[in-house]
C-alpha cells in the first residue's frame, strides 16, 4: 500500500488526540475517526499513535493518512494472519474494524484488507465472507478463498463450528455466575437485538461462567450454540450486566474505549478432510487489566 494523501494540522494548546482529531474534522464520522486511530493512520510528529487520550502539546503536528491498495507491493495494514492455506484465511480482527463494507465505510474493512493481501500474490485472486463479528468485537474470523469453500463451509455452519468461544467484561456480576441463556430474539428498525415470544424471532442460545470478578466487573467465558446479530450483547444485558462500553446495550461505562468482547476461539470441522482445526486469539490485555 502507499500513502496517496495526507492532511497535516498543528496543535495550538494542549488537548487529547482524540478530542482535537474530532473538533477539526467535525464533517467526519466519529467512528471513522477512531477507525483511522486504530489502524495505525494517525501520527504525532511522525510516530504513529493509537491512544485516544494521547496528550497533546502546543506546536505539535498531527499527521492523518489515508491509503490506497497498490498491489505489486505487499500491503502495510493492520491485518494480522492466524492461518492461511490454500483454502482459508484466517485473521484476528481488531475492534472498531468492520467485517464487510457498508454504505460508511467501504476501506478499511476486514474483508477489504484480506482481498488486497491476497491479490499481492495474484491480481485475479479473491475473498468470499464465511461469518461474520460485530464491528466493536475483536478475534477470529475466517474468510474463504473460493466459492466452493465458502458454500460449503456456509451451509453447514451450525454444524461446522463445533466451538465459538468468547470472553467479555460486564458491568456486575451475572447471577448465577454460570449458566446458559436461551431465548429468541428479534431486531428493531433501529438494529437493537431484544428477547421475543417463542418463535417470534431467532432462536438464540449462550453458554457463560465467571472466571474473576470485583465489585465493579466481571471476567466471562462463553460459548455460543447459534451464531444470532448481537446474541451475547443482547443475552448479557438482559441479566442486568450489560457488556462494558457497550453504550448500545445499556452500558454505563467505557473503561477501556472499546466494546469488551472479545472472540478468542473457534473449532470447525473441515468440510472436505473432516479435520478439526482450531483457532485461537489471545485476549487483549486491557481488556484483562480491567479486573
Amino acid at each position: 500500500m502507499k500513502q496517496n494523501s495526507a492532511k497535516e494540522f498543528i496543535v495550538e494548546k494542549p488537548a487529547e488526540l482524540l478530542k482535537f482529531l474530532y473538533e477539526i474534522q467535525p464533517e467526519r464520522p466519529k467512528g471513522k475517526v477512531k477507525s483511522e486511530m486504530e489502524h495505525k493512520l494517525v501520527s504525532v510528529d511522525g510516530k504513529v499513535i493509537t491512544r485516544y487520550n494521547f496528550l497533546l502539546k502546543a506546536g505539535q503536528k498531527i499527521t492523518v493518512g489515508n491509503y490506497t491498495p497498490v498491489y505489486n507491493k505487499a500491503p502495510v495494514s493492520a491485518l494480522k494472519i492466524i492461518y492461511e492455506d490454500d483454502e482459508l484465511l484466517v485473521i484476528d480482527k481488531p475492534a472498531g474494524m468492520l467485517a464487510i463494507a457498508n454504505e460508511k465505510e467501504r476501506d478499511i474493512t476486514a474483508c477489504h484488507l484480506a482481498m488486497e493481501y491476497v491479490r499481492v500474490k495474484n491480481s485475479r485472486n479473491r475473498i468470499f465472507v464465511v461469518h461474520r463479528l460485530d464491528r466493536e468485537t475483536s478475534g477470529v474470523i475466517i474468510f474463504a478463498k473460493n466459492e466452493a469453500i465458502k458454500h460449503a463451509l456456509q451451509e453447514n455452519w451450525d454444524s461446522i463450528a463445533k466451538f465459538r468461544g468468547y470472553t467479555a467484561v460486564t458491568e456486575g456480576v451475572p447471577q448465577p455466575e454460570s449458566g446458559r441463556i436461551e431465548n429468541y430474539l428479534r431486531e428493531t428498525e433501529s438494529h437493537l437485538v431484544y428477547p421475543a415470544k417463542m418463535g417470534d424471532g431467532k432462536f438464540a442460545v449462550t453458554n457463560y461462567s465467571v472466571r474473576k470478578k470485583n465489585d465493579s466487573y466481571a471476567l466471562l467465558d462463553i460459548d455460543i450454540e447459534t451464531g444470532r446479530k448481537n446474541q451475547i450483547r443482547a443475552h448479557l444485558s438482559g441479566l442486568g450486566t450489560p457488556i462494558a462500553g457497550d453504550k448500545k446495550y445499556g452500558a454505563k461505562t467505557n473503561p477501556i474505549h472499546r466494546l469488551c468482547l472479545h472472540a478468542g476461539r473457534l473449532e470447525i470441522i473441515h468440510p472436505y478432510t473432516e479435520e478439526k482445526m482450531v483457532f485461537t486469539s489471545p485476549v487483549p490485555q486491557k481488556m484483562l487489566r480491567i479486573l
